[in-house]
């Protein structure tokens, strides 16, 4: 198990959907179902429209079939409201959830799951201990690098662990980039950072993060890749 120093305090930047007039909190407690990623700068057309119903919802076919054959204990990068988290436990994993957003956090716990409050680049339970980690729906995107976010995922994960990760549809795309997050009433958050990434350059940050795609496939109009260490 890797050990690691003890993280210097920095700055947190504004994170997804946070500030503002809150549509990504409001979204979570069915406010309204769809959420648009803008661009901050201009009126730029949405980069992503996101159903935020579905993270609240249970998982569908597809997520379930992403736990086939997972190794515990699984980490949900972003786990939102946290029904991976509620599918890991339902095939006898054990879950944990780690996500910004109070009311995400709220929600789940809650419903009686397992969630942290805090960013995955703080200080985790398990570093270097997690059988599995996930980063689904565009939570590749988080902090805008996801260079440094695979990083920081390979140091969470056993020498046998395994990082699935959702990546952009359009497998050339590589685009970090200041966002804001709106609803259909026309409330946006604060701007943050994120990206979007496809396989071609999950390939090359994977590598430099010191792990490798094992595997990667599309279902469902989604796709999915499979991390392991290189």
């Amino acid at each position: 198990m890797t050990m690691l120093s003890p993280r210097p305090a920095v700055d947190q930047p504004t994170t997804f959907g946070s500030g503002g007039s809150e549509p990504y909190a409001a979204a979570l407690q069915n406010e309204s179902a769809t959420l648009y990623l803008r661009h901050s700068v201009g009126e730029l057309p949405a980069s992503a429209t996101m159903d935020a119903g579905r993270w609240s919802a249970d998982a569908d076919a597809t997520d379930l079939s992403l736990l086939a054959g997972a190794a515990g204990p699984v980490l949900d990068i972003g786990c939102g409201p946290g029904r991976m988290i509620r599918a890991a436990m339902s095939t006898g994993l054990a879950a944990l959830g780690v996500d910004v957003s109070p009311t995400a956090v709220r929600i789940a716990t809650e419903a009686g799951l397992a969630v942290l409050n805090r960013s995955v680049f703080s200080d985790m339970p398990l570093e270097g201990g997690w059988g599995t980690a996930l980063l689904l729906d565009g939570n590749i995107g988080i902090g805008g690098d996801a260079g440094a976010l695979l990083a920081r995922c390979a140091e969470l994960l056993a020498d046998d662990g395994v990082l699935l990760v959702e990546v952009s549809p359009h497998p050339e795309r590589d685009h970090a980039f200041e966002g804001t997050l709106e609803d259909t009433q026309g409330r946006r958050s604060d701007v943050f950072p994120w990206a979007e990434i496809g396989i071609v350059p999950l390939r090359a940050r994977a590598s430099a993060a010191g792990l490798r795609v094992a595997q990667d496939w599309r279902r469902d109009g989604r796709w999915f890749a499979r991390l392991v260490r290189a």
